[in-house]
């Protein structure tokens, strides 16, 4: 890992949040209801985390155009570190 990446990867790590998410998506595409029924994670908290995701460059929705059942996935470096994660 890079060093970009190993300060992402501790990012990921230190939020159970975003680890969870991280490898709900390591499945494949998903939609956000999705991803909260793999993870256990509230709905409500789950745009929060996509868009941390998002902003830090592991996540990646493919349809950000549509309102409602956006799909997101990994992006190169959110396999990585999923590979990498407990």
């Amino acid at each position: 890992m890079d060093d970009n990446t190993l300060k992402t990867f501790a990012y990921i790590n230190i939020s159970s949040y975003r680890m969870k998410a991280v490898k709900a998506l390591q499945k494949g595409n998903e939609t956000p209801t999705q991803i909260a029924n793999h993870s256990d994670i509230r709905l409500s908290h789950i745009s929060k985390v996509l868009k941390e995701l998002k902003d830090c460059g592991v996540a990646e929705c493919i349809n950000e155009q549509d309102r409602v059942n956006r799909i997101y996935r990994l992006t190169p470096v959110g396999r990585e570190i999923a590979d990498n994660l407990d």
